[in-house]
C-alpha cells in the first residue's frame, strides 16, 4: 500500500510494533478528566448496614431496621445510630454473634474466545465465570462485558464501589485493544476515529489514541478509548466500512497482559488494587 502518511496535509498514525501479538506500545496517554469531577472515596471504614449486608445476614435496607431494634453490637456497644461507620479491627455481633463482612477479592482473567460474560447462561454456554469460579470462596463478578468473540483482560470483583468507579464514564478510565481486521485500512480512516463517528443507533464516539501496528500490512491496530458502550470498537470500525475479526483487550486501567496466559487468571496485588482506586 503506498504511503499515505502526508494525505491532505494530516499528522499521520504511527505504525506500532506488536511483539508476539501480545500489546501494543507507545505512548497511550489518559484523556484529561473534565474539571469539577470528583473522584470517588475509597475509605477503611464501612456504614454500619453495609457491612451487615456485606457479611451476607440480610440486605442494607433489613439491616438498618436490626440495628434500630437494637441487636447490633460494635465493640460491645449497642448501635442504633444510623449511619455509624465500623473501622478495621473492630468487633462486629449481631444477636450475640461475631459477624464478619466478605474479604473483598479482585480476579484479573485472560478471557479466550467463545466465553460469554455472564455469571450463569440458560442455553448452556461457556461462560467466563466458569474460569475463575475456584478463584476464591465468595462470589465475584465481571466489571463490564467482553462479547463472546473478543478475548483479553477481564476484571472479576465483590467490590461494588470499585466496580461502580471502573464503569462509570465520568472517570474515563481507558482499555486498550489490538484489533485485526478484515481488510487494510489506510491512514485518513483510521485518523477518523480519534475525530469521532456515529454509531448505528446514533450516538457519537471517538478514540483516544489509534495507531497501526508495525508489519500487519495495515490490517492490525491498536486502539484506546475509554467508551463503555457495548461492543463499542467493533461498531466504530463498521461505522467507517470495516469489519472487525479479532479483538483482544490488553489493557485495562493500568492493568496488562504480562505473565498471564489466555484462559488463566491472577489475584491484584494490594498495590494493583490501591492504584485502581486512586486513579
Amino acid at each position: 500500500m503506498a504511503d499515505q502518511s502526508n494525505k491532505g496535509g494530516k499528522k499521520p498514525v504511527k505504525r506500532l510494533a506488536m511483539k508476539g501479538k501480545s500489546k501494543p506500545k507507545g505512548d497511550f496517554s489518559k484523556p484529561k478528566k473534565k474539571k469539577g469531577d470528583p473522584l470517588p472515596s475509597f475509605s477503611d471504614e464501612v456504614r454500619l448496614n453495609k457491612y451487615i449486608a456485606n457479611a451476607g445476614i440480610c440486605s442494607r435496607r433489613e439491616a438498618d431496621v436490626l440495628i434500630k431494634t437494637g441487636v447490633v453490637e460494635v465493640n460491645g456497644k449497642t448501635i442504633t445510630e444510623m449511619g455509624y461507620k465500623v473501622k478495621p479491627g473492630d468487633e462486629v455481633r449481631y444477636d450475640g454473634a461475631i459477624i464478619r463482612a466478605e474479604k473483598k477479592q479482585y480476579v484479573l482473567l485472560n478471557k479466550p474466545k467463545n466465553f460469554i460474560t455472564t455469571m450463569e447462561d440458560p442455553q448452556g454456554r461457556k461462560t467466563a465465570y466458569e474460569l475463575v469460579a475456584k478463584a476464591c470462596k465468595e462470589r465475584i463478578y465481571p466489571v463490564g462485558r467482553l462479547d463472546r468473540n473478543t478475548t483479553g483482560l477481564l476484571l472479576f470483583t465483590n467490590d461494588g464501589d470499585l466496580a461502580k468507579k471502573l464503569t462509570h464514564p465520568r472517570y474515563q478510565v481507558s482499555k486498550l485493544y489490538h484489533v485485526s481486521l478484515n481488510k487494510p485500512i489506510d491512514v485518513d480512516t483510521l485518523n477518523s476515529l480519534t475525530q469521532g463517528v456515529t454509531l448505528d443507533d446514533g450516538s457519537f464516539v471517538k478514540a483516544d489514541k489509534v495507531e497501526l501496528i508495525a508489519d500487519s500490512k495495515n490490517k492490525e491496530a491498536g486502539i484506546e478509548l475509554h467508551s463503555g458502550k457495548n461492543r463499542v470498537v467493533r461498531r466504530m470500525f463498521e461505522a467507517v466500512g470495516f469489519t472487525v475479526v479479532k479483538l483482544d483487550r490488553v489493557k485495562f486501567a493500568h492493568l496488562t497482559k504480562k505473565d498471564l496466559p489466555r484462559g488463566e487468571y491472577r489475584h491484584l496485588t494490594e498495590k494493583e488494587v490501591s492504584f485502581l482506586k486512586m486513579s
